[in-house]
């Protein structure tokens, strides 16, 4: 078990007072087994009316609304949490489900529902026939089959960080050869999901203990329903499996749906200056320890 802090600050500025539509804010770790939420909060200035809800995915989303024009706005989030997910986790697969191809259960397939659908175009079928070469065989072990085609992502597609909004679909990540983790997040899910499995992206932090002192940033990966085992984490970027360095925020069917702050203004057309995102994930110790002045 590792006790982590994490802060999240996400500033725009604007070149004169604005009005700030309603932001939507998915900042809060999702609680389960292996994530014991110690205590979260989220600050919002200028001032704000912030309201609570789940959506139809079980994620906290915070709605904060404002009632006097600014020229700044700063959202800062800080959760103290524990993490008790295994390094190595063993997989308890059920028997019907341990060979590919296999059929869901009809309940598992209702409610897997739009999660097994592709979100994105694939006219000419490029995206199934990339995925359909990770199947060695007829039939073929599940499990290998999908750490293949997690592995296949980092091999065919260069990792490269980027700033700007939205993601590529996993055509243009294909044709490309490069793309963020939010890239290979949804490549890797709607590969799946071409090869008939329920799959959900998830947005949250990674944490390196190797990298601790450097500014981290959020994280992007996926997740596929398989019976008896249930949901198996895949973090395509990292060539790993299991969630033992993974804090997850928001699950969702497509990317966009587990966007951290989003948000709209009114104002000229050229009010916006910019913004700035900080991240830390760090041990709860080490975050004390940093904060204690020098003597």
């Amino acid at each position: 078990m590792i006790a982590l802090r994490i802060q999240h600050k996400t500033i725009y500025r604007y070149r004169l007072p604005v009005w700030l539509g309603p932001h939507r804010l998915m900042l809060r770790p999702r609680e389960s087994r292996d994530l014991r939420l110690i205590s979260s909060t989220v600050t919002v200035t200028p001032a704000a009316i912030v309201n609570w809800a789940h959506d139809v995915s079980g994620n906290a989303v915070a709605t904060a609304t404002f009632q006097e024009p600014t020229d700044h706005l700063v959202i800062e989030s800080v959760a103290e949490l524990e993490l008790d997910a295994p390094a190595w986790p063993v997989f308890d697969i059920a028997a019907a489900a341990a060979s590919y191809p296999f059929d869901y259960l009809p309940d598992d397939r209702l409610d897997l529902g739009a999660l097994r659908l592709q979100q994105y175009a694939d006219p000419s079928g490029g995206l199934r026939d990339w995925a359909r070469a990770f199947v060695r065989s007829d039939p073929t072990d599940t499990l290998s089959l999908l750490k293949d085609l997690s592995v296949g992502v980092a091999e065919t597609i260069r990792y490269q960080s980027r700033e700007d909004e939205g993601t590529q679909s996993p055509l243009e990540t294909l044709e490309r050869g490069w793309g963020s983790c939010r890239d290979f997040a949804v490549l890797f899910a709607e590969g799946a999901r071409s090869l008939g499995f329920g799959a959900r992206i998830v947005s949250g932090y990674l944490y390196n203990p190797e990298r601790e002192r450097e500014p981290a940033t959020t994280h992007a990966w996926a997740e596929i329903f398989i019976p008896g085992a249930g949901w198996i984490t895949f973090d395509p970027t990292n060539r790993s499996v299991g969630g033992f360095n993974l804090i997850p925020v928001a699950v969702a069917c497509n990317i966009h749906q587990a966007v951290p702050v989003s948000g709209s203004f009114v104002g000229m057309t050229d009010a916006f200056l910019g913004m700035s995102v900080d991240v830390s994930v760090v041990e709860a110790s080490s975050s004390v320890a940093d904060s204690t002045p020098p003597r």
